[in-house]
């Protein structure tokens, strides 16, 4: 019965995350105007910066939403961490289950340090640090949840999918590694370290959640997850 219910919950959990995310990004950086906000070169992290006119790194920060986006940091580390828990609760047991719990609540600690301390210079030295520091965890933790979803033979995936998951996650890794390549293209390598779980999310809920529902009543919960 546990099963029953933590599937599918922890699919609609992820594919709400992502949804909140983009959306609170998108109109956080709709409200950013003077200058106006360039996904390509500013951070994602500029969003959630209080203070308007700060000069950092060559660029003008002023995100009059920057609490929508620091509540929609914090929210995301807590909604991922519990999808990704539910699911590793249902299908997974012994050693990688405790792994994956592990790598869950650390990103959620991660992000919840992103949204309290916002990633500019002004203000205590420390602030800058963790914000950094909370962030470089979430990434890590969340595309290694992605990768391990696609390489654990135990949960005998379709191999479109173990393709799918090992790729998205290991391209989120390289991504966020070419952050510091360029000013210019900053942001688009740090979204893809970032967008990489996002997009991991909705192809995981929404695959699990149309397999639920194409499932007969009464029919036996089906060994194979994501098709």
């Amino acid at each position: 019965m546990s099963r029953k219910i933590w599937l599918p919950l922890g699919a609609a959990v992820l594919v709400l995350n992502a949804v909140q995310w983009v959306v609170s990004e998108a109109v956080a950086a709709g409200a950013w105007t003077i200058p106006a906000y360039s996904y390509a070169t500013n951070y994602i992290s500029d969003l959630g910066v209080t203070g308007c006119g700060t000069k950092y790194q060559g660029r003008t920060i002023c995100s009059p939403d920057h609490t929508l986006m620091n509540t929609s940091f914090i929210v995301q580390g807590i909604l991922f961490a519990i999808g990704a828990i539910l699911l590793a609760s249902a299908l997974l047991t012994g050693r990688a289950r405790r792994v994956v719990i592990a790598l869950a609540g650390a990103h959620a600690v991660g992000f919840l340090l992103v949204g309290l301390f916002h990633g500019s210079p002004d203000g205590p030295g420390y602030s800058l640090a963790l914000h950094v520091a909370g962030a470089s965890v979430a990434i890590l933790c969340a595309n290694t949840i992605v990768i391990m979803a696609g390489s654990l033979k135990s949960l005998r995936l379709p191999r479109a999918y173990r393709v799918f998951s090992v790729t998205v996650g290991a391209l989120g890794l390289l991504s966020e590694a070419g952050v510091g390549l360029s000013t210019s293209t900053a942001g688009i390598f740090e979204r893809g370290g970032v967008y990489s779980w996002l997009l991991w999310s909705v192809v995981t809920g929404v695959s699990l959640l149309v397999r639920q529902v194409r499932r007969p009543a009464g029919a036996k919960m089906p060994e194979n997850v994501p098709a």
